[in-house]
């Protein structure tokens, strides 16, 4: 029997269906990844002070940390083995490549914690491995923005993962100024470094601001609020002396105290935004179930109770029907446009990662000396950060084809 425009309908519901579920699942899987990012800081966090102090402050706590993270990487693992590697997912290749990246990074953790036990390692090179590991679940969090085909998830996904980046480079600060701290010097460029950070932070808690719910955007309001005055008095001293004085480690572990207060007040906010995109992600769902049976209610109402979906519709139902399909294509013109507005914000924040990547690979700079360089060139060639970062993008290109 052939099908008919009322069998297609319905199709296309019970498929908006299915991929609100795919992405409720990777909802889930982005709430496991930002606990682990969150136990990965505190490790680096940890580590960090262990080295300035040459092994003597913070030894018992290592084995602690480290524990943390596995039993995170433990939860992680759960979500990933609920993932269906056989279905039809959005950009699915890019994903489970960032995915297998994310899990190979965390596979040079034991060795990185041996090297620190014995302090064999210096602690800007055990910073920056930490960082790295950190920066591959960022990367997935951002490409799970990606598989998203509906606006209203799509927001929830860029604001929590805007708010993670934040986080993370405030993280790199504490970290960053807890060494100069400890050490009772700071280099000019480590004062350019600090600078960065924090403009960067800047940068992406106003980019959380622009897609955040209302609720969220009032407990970060809360949290600036709560913010120390020493907490300024502390970055005033980084980012302008060059021998702060006080007794180092005192100094040291004061600044690590204030900046963690304020991460793990970060913290909560991340549980508030993800507890946010769950919420989406069930409510479309319930949305599009209930769509759905009215859909076939009316369908059901619509023809003769002996007459099948893929019968021929009756002359005079011909212009019902019509009605309900251009109901649910103007539905799905709208949720386009929108999305298509949030794609282009994506697109952008993509390109300019990318270009990060390239600076970060091939000169060695970290994540805010190569924001700050895009940042320079769109600024002195009058362009947008995006444009700097895609014509970037176009000369690498070239020239990955014309080497030999």
């Amino acid at each position: 029997m052939p099908l008919s425009a009322l069998d297609f309908v319905l199709a296309a519901r019970r498929s908006e269906i299915i991929g609100l579920q795919q992405l409720l699942q990777m909802s889930k899987l982005v709430g496991a990844v930002s606990q682990l990012i969150h136990d990965l800081q505190r490790e680096r966090g940890t580590v960090n002070i262990y080295l300035c102090s040459q092994g003597t402050i913070w030894s018992d706590r290592l084995d602690e940390r480290a524990c943390q993270v596995q039993l995170a990487a433990e939860a992680v693992d759960r979500q990933l083995t609920a993932l269906d590697l056989n279905g039809e997912m959005a950009n699915a290749s890019r994903l489970f490549s960032r995915i297998a990246t994310a899990l190979h990074s965390l596979s040079s953790l034991p060795a990185l914690r041996e090297q620190v036990a014995v302090q064999s390692i210096q602690q800007p090179e055990a910073m920056s491995r930490y960082s790295e590991v950190i920066r591959t679940h960022l990367a997935l969090v951002f490409d799970a923005a990606d598989t998203s085909g509906d606006p209203t998830v799509s927001r929830a996904l860029l604001a929590m993962f805007s708010f993670m980046q934040g986080k993370e480079l405030a993280g790199q600060e504490r970290a960053l100024a807890a060494a100069g701290f400890a050490a009772r010097h700071f280099e000019n460029s480590t004062h350019q470094q600090l600078l960065a950070l924090i403009d960067g932070q800047e940068r992406c808690f106003h980019t959380f601001m622009e897609f955040a719910d209302e609720r969220s955007l009032t407990l970060w309001q809360q949290q600036q609020r709560a913010d120390s005055s020493e907490l300024e008095r502390f970055r005033r001293i980084a980012c302008t002396c060059t021998s702060p004085s006080g007794e180092s480690n005192d100094i040291a572990l004061r600044w690590f105290d204030i900046t963690t207060a304020r991460i793990d007040g970060m913290k909560l906010i991340e549980d508030r935004l993800e507890e946010r995109l769950m919420t989406c992600c069930e409510q479309r769902i319930r949305d599009a179930q209930r769509s759905g049976a009215r859909q076939q209610q009316e369908i059901e109402q619509l023809l003769p109770q002996d007459t099948h979906y893929a019968a021929l519709i009756p002359p005079q139902l011909s212009r019902s029907v019509l009605e309900l399909i251009e109901q649910q294509s103007r539905q799905l013109q709208a949720q386009d446009a929108e999305l298509a507005a949030l794609r282009a914000t994506l697109a952008d924040r993509k390109r300019v990662e990318r270009a990060k990547g390239l600076l970060m690979q091939h000169h060695g700079m970290s994540e805010p000396q190569a924001h700050k360089t895009l940042r320079d060139m769109a600024m002195k060639q009058n362009k947008k950060l995006a444009e700097i970062a895609e014509a970037m993008l176009s000369v690498a290109a070239v020239m990955s084809k014309s080497a030999p």
